[in-house]
């Protein structure tokens, strides 16, 4: 069997060991993530279902480069082809390590956000820990690639050496880096800014540019903003640090939401302070903790009632105002109409003798 090995071409011999060393990647990636996938279906693991959604795919091409790394020294490559394969293998090796600390990134955050679910109504630690793990995650995959690239690049003995230069003028090397990435590096600050000091988190309602919504998304260089109308707007993550913006979960999920109605000096302020309550008591929008019903101004012609209530977060709150506001305006034109703001006028008859002859005049040619 040797002797027939040792007589096979060397072409030959070489595809069949690579052909070889891939096919038992390809083996053992079917029986691992078999393994691996009946195993999270019987435990529920987090990090079991993690590997399996997040290590499947990368680890299709990763372990065929292992494999092929151990087949190299068997393969018998001529001296002229062997440079260049075991250059390609070995960048193939940094981008593995690179994706490998991204996939490990990535599993960190899986196990991390499992243990706080976005789900409750009082999430509000677990926006804090979700935005932080997904700013931080778009950090460490920006830092990871730029790093992977770097040591890829000075493989090569010229960038090397371009780069040994550029090292020798950092002075002016960083100065014309740091004004060509200014932006870039100034959202990269401002992500971990927010990672941190939390300005926003995800799900937050804010107010921004006049348009109401939740924050959506929390890129590495933007943040989108889900308008209550279901468009997107998106925002540099700079613009959350240099302007004023409105954040209505800040400090806490639950919010007060307020009612304003304009009615007739004659309403009954009591009965209309009874029947907000029966109103709040019906429907499940209510937290239970705020019922006020205020006279909040008074003007010549109306009375402002102002209906402050508790919500357990914002789209309730939307909701509840909308709920209340509809049920009294209905509890006052069944019970009492004359409540109803109105403009009132006083009608006086004009004696013939005092009528002007302009008046006069005025009348004859409407005629």
């Amino acid at each position: 069997m040797e002797i027939y090995f040792k007589n096979w071409p060397i072409w030959m011999w070489s595809f069949t060991v690579l052909s070889a060393a891939i096919l038992v990647a390809v083996m053992i990636h079917a029986v691992l993530f078999n393994i691996l996938s009946r195993l999270a279906r019987r435990t529920g693991r987090v990090f079991v279902n993690s590997m399996v959604r997040r290590a499947q795919k990368p680890s299709r091409w990763i372990l065929p480069l292992l494999t092929l790394m151990a087949a190299v020294p068997v393969a018998r490559f001529s001296e002229n082809v062997l440079p260049p394969i075991e250059r390609a293998i070995g960048l193939g090796l940094i981008a593995a390590t690179a994706r490998l600390v991204i996939l490990t990134s990535q599993i960190i955050s899986d196990i991390i956000s499992a243990r706080y679910r976005m789900d409750l109504p009082d999430n509000l630690a677990a926006r804090r820990v979700q935005t932080q793990i997904e700013v931080l995650h778009r950090i460490v995959v920006v830092i990871v690639v730029v790093v992977a690239l770097s040591v890829m690049l000075m493989t090569f003995p010229t960038i090397k050496h371009i780069g040994m230069s550029l090292l020798a003028s950092a002075g002016l090397a960083g100065l014309i880096v740091g004004m060509a990435m200014k932006s870039t590096l100034s959202s990269l600050i401002a992500g971990i800014q927010i990672a941190f000091t939390q300005p926003i988190r995800i799900e937050d309602a804010v107010v921004v540019e006049g348009e109401w919504g939740w924050i959506e998304e929390i890129g590495t260089t933007y943040v989108v903003v889900r308008i209550w109308d279901l468009r997107r707007l998106v925002l540099p993550l700079s613009y959350f640090i240099e302007h004023p913006f409105q954040n209505w979960t800040r400090s806490s999920a639950d919010l007060l939401a307020t009612v304003f109605l304009y009615v007739d000096y004659a309403v009954p302020v009591e009965d209309v302070r009874v029947e907000l309550r029966r109103i709040l008591e019906s429907t499940k929008l209510w937290k239970g903790e705020v019922c006020v019903l205020q006279v909040s101004d008074a003007t010549e012609h109306t009375l402002q009632l102002r209906a402050l209530m508790d919500a357990h977060d914002s789209s309730s709150a939307w909701d509840l105002r909308c709920f209340v506001r509809e049920k009294l305006i209905q509890f006052l034109q069944e019970k009492y109409p004359n409540a109803l703001s109105k403009v009132r006028a006083e009608l006086q008859r004009v004696p013939e003798g005092s009528i002007s002859r302009q008046q006069l005049a005025a009348r004859e040619f409407a005629k």
